[in-house]
């Protein structure tokens, strides 16, 4: 199970790079393999402000349908076009080039909740 000690992760199974004053968001390794085979990304959310723990899409896969949780507060500044044309990118490549959001960091301390690498793989029992 692939978990860089970099990223930030929440109970939801997103995961979170800062850079700077902006956050990428996606899903975990994990929340992919256990979704199987993602198809579609709808994300409706681009130019709104969500709070922290608001649903900012949903992720389709051949057998189901998740919803995404915003890992923090802020505004939604870009949703990953790549994943329009190919979807699986979530899959092959979940914390590089399938990325799904870009966001403001509305409230610092908010990044100080989430989860650590180490934390994130006792929840999940790895």
């Amino acid at each position: 199970m692939n978990l860089p000690e970099n990223l930030k992760y929440t109970k939801d199974h997103e995961w979170v790079r800062i850079e700077g004053d902006v956050a990428y968001v996606g899903i975990t390794d994990f929340a992919q393999s256990e979704l199987g085979d993602i198809v579609y990304v709808d994300i409706d959310t681009v130019d709104k402000q969500i709070s922290k723990e608001d649903v900012f899409g949903t992720v389709e896969a051949v057998k189901t349908v998740s919803d995404l949780f915003s890992p923090l507060s802020g505004t939604v500044q870009e949703f990953n076009e790549k994943l329009e044309a190919s979807p699986e990118l979530v899959n092959s490549d979940p914390y590089g080039d399938g990325w799904i959001i870009k966001m403001s960091v509305e409230n610092n301390s908010e990044v100080d909740e989430l989860l650590t690498a180490a934390a994130y793989r006792e929840l999940i029992g790895q």
